[in-house]
């Protein structure tokens, strides 16, 4: 574990702490077992912003060799991810013109859920994906030629040294997992082909304020972005953000289009828009921050208090969503076995073991229509609409969902 005073991207220092969620457990660290003699490493939580660039970050980062060589999130788990991702490369081959001479190229590709749809039309593809478990699953399901490495100035340059240069690069959710900004970012421009695109999407840090999604703080997300701190570091390695747009996915996230500085095309008035807009709001100042974080007090507050007096009622609750949210959500707000009875996910690689930290048992979501609690914590709030719609029988039963942010409310 290392703790940094000095901003990831510019350097700069001192960082402003404005959040201390305490220490906890990491985030997908599930467990074999819940054997309380096996203890658990915990590691601070602490939100902080570069005075100099506006980059919102964590003060401690675990090394990307423990986070990510084995890993439990597969996209293609998620239905609203596989048609965000087919509707993105349908669109990026039309307004690219991807043939077969082309090559797309996605660091932190996962299982390949998204090159797969390049694939399919007949587009070469390139994974790049430290995971080794779905490193693999990409290649022996999916056919995705895939590295099993973490990409990097160095592995971009050695790529371009194999005669390799990217017409499309992908970055999806994965920027905020990098230790190294610059590294990556230099290694984005030593890879794209002088007309080519890099498509990156980040969550957006205004919606994390606006709508409170403090769970989406845990120790792989080292860096929460706005298009000011993203702008800075990407000049910096001379990439142009030429557009950008607000996407719904993840709770609210930012599209960047970037291209080499030198070949780039036109800056989109939306990306002077957002950046003017990010000013208005004080994406510079403390002062958003800080009310951020009296508003994570009351909402932890108010969720104990309501599943608190559920409990007490005699009403039986699970949790819907063995996922890294939760894992922040429940080891920071206090909540656990005591009030929980079991957690359901979708992905049978987290089926059978147990949430870190509350050591709840992870079963596949059919356990809901089997014991039919009550009440039902939805953990993994940004795929709402997804899991209402799967779960309309357990709630036609009665069943209620509990969504946790921005407020706590009954579905």
């Amino acid at each position: 574990m290392n703790t940094t005073s000095a901003c990831r991207s510019c350097g700069q220092a001192p960082l402003q702490t404005v959040l201390s969620l305490g220490y906890t457990p990491l985030a997908n660290a599930l467990r074999d077992d819940n054997s309380p003699s096996r203890p658990e490493p915990t590691f601070p939580l602490e939100l902080a912003v570069c005075d100099h660039c506006s980059l919102v970050q964590l003060t401690t980062e675990v090394p990307p060799e423990v986070l990510f060589r084995e890993y439990v999130y597969f996209s293609s788990y998620s239905e609203t991810m596989l048609q965000h991702a087919a509707q993105l490369a349908q669109a990026l081959i039309r307004e690219q013109r991807l043939g077969q001479t082309s090559l797309v190229v996605e660091a932190a590709s996962n299982d390949g859920y998204l090159l797969k749809n390049y694939r399919a039309a007949g587009v070469p593809v390139l994974g790049i994906e430290p995971a080794r478990n779905i490193a693999q699953v990409a290649i022996d399901q999916h056919a995705i030629p895939t590295r099993n490495e973490f990409f990097s100035r160095d592995l971009a340059t050695q790529l371009v040294r194999e005669g390799l240069r990217a017409d499309v690069f992908h970055a999806h959710n994965v920027l905020a997992h990098v230790p190294d900004l610059n590294s990556f970012v230099a290694g984005i421009h030593t890879l794209l082909q002088p007309t080519g695109v890099a498509v990156i999407e980040v969550p957006y840090v205004k919606d994390m304020l606006d709508q409170c999604e403090f769970d989406t703080i845990y120790h792989e997300h080292l860096c929460y972005f706005s298009l000011t701190a993203l702008q800075e570091c990407f000049r910096r390695h001379r990439l142009m953000i030429h557009d950008v747009l607000r996407v719904p996915i993840h709770g609210g996230s930012l599209r960047l289009y970037a291209s080499p500085a030198e070949s780039a095309p036109a800056v989109s008035p939306r990306v002077e828009a957002l950046l003017a807009e990010e000013a208005h709001w004080g994406v510079a100042t403390l002062a958003p921050y800080q009310a951020f974080a009296q508003k994570v007090q009351t909402i932890q507050h108010d969720l104990r208090q309501f599943l608190q007096q559920l409990k007490a009622a005699g009403k039986r609750i699970a949790a819907y969503g063995a996922s890294a949210k939760g894992s922040t959500l429940l080891n920071t707000s206090g909540i656990g076995a005591d009030v929980l009875d079991f957690v359901v996910d979708r992905s049978p690689v987290k089926q059978g073991k147990y949430t870190p930290g509350t050591r709840l048992k992870i079963y596949a979501p059919e356990k809901l229509l089997e014991t039919q609690p009550d009440y039902t914590l939805l953990l993994t709030w940004n795929f709402a609409e997804e899991i209402l719609q799967q779960q309309a029988e357990y709630r036609r039963r009665g069943g209620k969902f509990i969504l946790p942010v921005p407020q706590v409310r009954v579905a």
